[in-house]
């Protein structure tokens, strides 16, 4: 690799990490936004403080465990290529980073804190790089085999079933465990309405995970030679799709149009550089019908208290993106080519099942362990008062 080479794929990936970084903000607002007022200060502090841990604990474990290397060695070799390989790891480290930040969103204001710190642990150190492993560094040869029986490796891109199925389908487990929250679904059968705290700092949060997920998908390219424009626009057309969908079939809802862009970029991550852009919008549209009728079907009939709908968000709409990257990617609709359907389908179903179990075996685990849940009261006053002592707006300073 040429010197000046170097220096710009590594200002290509610095950036893109950076952008992918700042997501991490979009969820915290996203989620503060959400929930009751009484649960926006742990909305915020477990963000970043999850995002600390896994970068530890994928420094440490989990980026090892993907891609079979590790940072014990001198900083001068750590410095090689202008430090290439250390803004790699910064940058699959924001994907990593992105599972606990979803599950957080499905298990808020009922979740204790420690507890969830130790599932991200795991999560991020084993459980998500296994699979990541298996997905983009030819991992037990599972691709190879996909390869010799469908005539295609599995194509994840950007992380469609890799970071956002994977995180929706850990979290289905932890929110079931969990249960609903206090009094959301009444012994007459009734339904208590939880509205968001505030649609501003909700639809803050969206837009900044919109932004940064041009970060997200272009620079995964992660060197500037291979970087596309096709990536750019079809993530682009793929999130005016999911926020028309969801305005339609929402009925003008702004936490349905205000996460129709995010279910339209989840499902476009896996075959953004493949589709024809028409292709990416249609999966973008069906994204966005996807994630507002299972959200209603899974908060009304199901009766699954999952508090930002990150199953339907993450979990569905990313594993819709797995497939479709199977069916837009074919040049007969426009697409480049290179994948089957049926390496799709292997491929998301797999990590939906390995998601799926070790969700299960970390919560469950816990729950008998440590205990998942807040105390009654703690769940009454908020976690803001029960954890970090003290409320978004103290009353001393709101009377000012």
């Amino acid at each position: 690799m040429e010197a000046p080479k170097q220096g710009v794929d590594v200002l290509f990936i610095l950036l893109g990490g950076i952008m992918v970084l700042a997501m991490h903000a979009g969820f915290a607002f996203l989620e503060l936004g959400t929930v009751r007022r009484k649960n926006q200060v742990n909305a915020l502090v477990k963000i970043l403080v999850d995002f600390s841990v896994s970068t530890v604990v994928y420094f440490l474990v989990g980026y090892g465990v993907a891609y079979g290397t590790h940072f014990f060695v001198g900083a001068e070799q750590l410095a090689a290529k202008n430090g290439y390989e250390l803004v790699k790891f910064f940058f699959l480290l924001t994907f990593a980073a992105a599972i606990p930040a979803i599950i957080s969103g499905g298990i808020a204001e009922r979740a204790r804190f420690w507890p969830q710190l130790i599932a991200t642990a795991v999560i991020v150190g084993l459980i998500y790089p296994f699979f990541e492993g298996i997905a983009w560094n030819q991992h037990f040869g599972v691709q190879g085999w996909l390869k010799n029986l469908t005539g295609a490796e599995f194509h994840d891109f950007a992380g469609s079933v890799v970071v956002h199925a994977v995180g929706g389908w850990i979290a289905l487990p932890a929110v079931l465990l969990l249960g609903a929250r206090a009094n959301r679904y009444r012994k007459d059968g009734g339904m208590s309405a939880h509205p968001p705290s505030s649609i501003p700092f909700l639809a803050l949060g969206a837009w900044i995970l919109t932004v940064g997920w041009f970060g997200f998908n272009v620079m995964s390219a992660q060197t500037l030679d291979k970087i596309s424009g096709l990536v750019a626009v079809n993530s682009l057309m793929a999130m005016v799709g999911g926020t028309l969908a969801a305005l339609v079939l929402g009925k003008n809802d702004p936490g349905f149009v205000h996460n129709g862009p995010l279910a339209g970029l989840v499902a476009v991550c896996a075959g953004s550089d493949l589709m024809h852009p028409l292709g990416a919008l249609v999966v973008g549209l069906v994204a966005g019908v996807l994630f507002v009728s299972m959200f209603t079907l899974t908060q009304n009939r199901w009766k699954i208290d999952d508090v930002l709908g990150v199953w339907p968000l993450h979990g569905l709409c990313g594993t819709w993106g797995g497939v479709a990257a199977g069916i837009f990617g074919y040049p007969a609709l426009g697409g480049l080519g290179g994948v089957t359907l049926g390496a799709q389908l292997i491929g998301t179903v797999m990590g939906v099942a390995w998601a799926m179990g070790g969700g299960l075996l970390v919560y469950g685990t816990l729950r008998v362990t440590l205990g998942l849940r807040l105390s009654q009261e703690e769940e009454y006053d908020g976690a803001d008062l029960s954890i970090h002592k003290i409320s978004a707006t103290p009353d001393r300073e709101a009377s000012w």
